[in-house]
């Protein structure tokens, strides 16, 4: 990364703007490919480039991508980050817009959570039968084996 221009202590360097991607992917922590990519699904405005066709990002664009990047830790979809973006941008915005789409993401996770303790559940309980020795039978290739009638039935 391009070394910024020093300043007193304690303070932050003055920034350059516009930044080429590699600085930008230094300072989002979003490698240059995602950038790009968040560009092509157009999560971006339009990047300006250089004459020879070098990428030039904003300030905004940089906020614009630690949006993104915290959304995506958060476990959202591009389609829902996408949404975010739009709504985050629009200052008149209706907050209940925001909440439905954070509201209806923690219901997924709770689904998905709920689904991963099962599958705890199931493990742990198949452990507890397995004996674990020099024997070659084993309940859990037993169970992963096992037709389970429901979901294997005969097209008719």
């Amino acid at each position: 990364m391009p070394s910024l221009p020093e300043t007193a202590p304690g303070r932050r360097p003055a920034i350059p703007w516009p930044v080429n991607i590699g600085t930008v992917a230094g300072m989002t922590g979003i490698s240059a490919k995602m950038v790009r990519h968040y560009e092509s699904l157009a999560l971006l405005p339009p990047i300006t480039r250089t004459d020879n066709g070098y990428r030039q990002y904003s300030e905004a664009d940089v906020h614009t991508l630690r949006f993104i990047k915290r959304s995506r830790d958060l476990g959202f979809s591009m389609a829902e980050i996408a949404e975010l973006v739009a709504l985050w941008q629009n200052r008149s915005r209706a907050s209940a817009s925001v909440k439905r789409i954070a509201q209806q993401h923690v219901d997924e996770l709770a689904l998905r959570i709920e689904a991963m303790q099962a599958m705890q559940r199931s493990l742990l309980k198949l452990l507890h039968h397995c004996h674990g020795d020099e024997r070659p039978e084993c309940p859990i290739l037993d169970d992963l084996a096992r037709q389970q009638h429901d979901t294997c039935s005969p097209a008719g």
